[in-house]
C-alpha cells in the first residue's frame, strides 16, 4: 500500500476511533521489530491500533492479513514502547480492517 492511501485510512481509523471514545498517545511508532500504527487509550486500557485496508479481498482480508509474524512484530513494538513509556493501565490489539467497510476488531490477538 503506497504511504499516501496508507495515511488516508490511518485518519479515517483515528476518526472512527475518536468518535468511539478513545483518546490518541501516537501515531506510527517504530522500533526496530516493525509499526504500530496507533495508539490510542481508552479509558485506563492502553490500545495498540493496526490499521489495515485491502482494495481487493482476491488475496484474503484485511483482518486476514494480520498473520502470526505480524502479531509477533506488533507485540514486540508494543513491549518496547512500554519500556520507554511505563505505566499501569491494561493493554490490547485491535485492528481497523478496511475492505468495502470499516470493521472495528477489539481484542484482535493477544
Amino acid at each position: 500500500m503506497s504511504r499516501i492511501i496508507g495515511n488516508k485510512k490511518e485518519i479515517i481509523a483515528l476518526q472512527f476511533l475518536h468518535k468511539n471514545g478513545l483518546k490518541l498517545l501516537t501515531r506510527n511508532f517504530h522500533s526496530r521489530f516493525g509499526e504500530i500504527d496507533l495508539i490510542m487509550e481508552d479509558g485506563e486500557t492502553i490500545v495498540f491500533v493496526e490499521v489495515r485496508y485491502r482494495r481487493s479481498a482476491r488475496f484474503g482480508t484485511s483482518a486476514e492479513s494480520i498473520d502470526y509474524h505480524k502479531q509477533q512484530r506488533l507485540i514486540k513494538t508494543a513491549q518496547f514502547y512500554l519500556l520507554r513509556y511505563p505505566h499501569n493501565k491494561a493493554c490490547r490489539f485491535d485492528v481497523i480492517a478496511i475492505d468495502q467497510s470499516l470493521q472495528w476488531i477489539r481484542n484482535a490477538f493477544s
